[in-house]
């Protein structure tokens, strides 16, 4: 794996028209361009914490075959780290994968980058 997911930072009014823009084809997604948009910093720090990273990083070295086990591993109370994974999950930084009634973390990056946009 080594996917990069790109961030983007930028406040709501120019996520939405662009967003509208690109449906309306008067523009088109640049390659390079993030595709997971946040309005602001701290809700960017809120899901990229360093207690998210050190599950992503748990994830990517041990491989864990249940959100129990990785709970176990980082010493976690399981509804915690189900809940963050989830949130990651939203985001497009892990994938979860149900077997039964167990669901399987998986990191889906190696890297993250950030660009801010503050214009249009």
């Amino acid at each position: 794996m080594n996917k990069v997911l790109k961030f983007g930072i930028a406040p709501v009014p120019v996520q939405r028209a662009r967003s509208l823009a690109i449906a309306a084809g008067t523009r088109q997604r640049a390659k390079d361009e993030p595709n997971v948009w946040f309005p602001t910093v701290t809700a960017m720090a809120r899901v990229l914490s360093d207690e998210n990273m050190a599950l992503l990083k748990a994830i990517r070295e041990s491989h864990p075959d249940s959100m129990d086990a990785l709970a176990k591993a980082v010493g976690k109370l399981a509804p915690n780290v189900s809940r963050s994974l989830h949130t990651m999950a939203q985001y497009g930084l892990v994938k979860l994968t149900k077997h039964g009634r167990t669901v399987r973390p998986h990191a889906t990056s190696e890297r993250v980058t950030v660009d801010f946009s503050w214009g249009s």
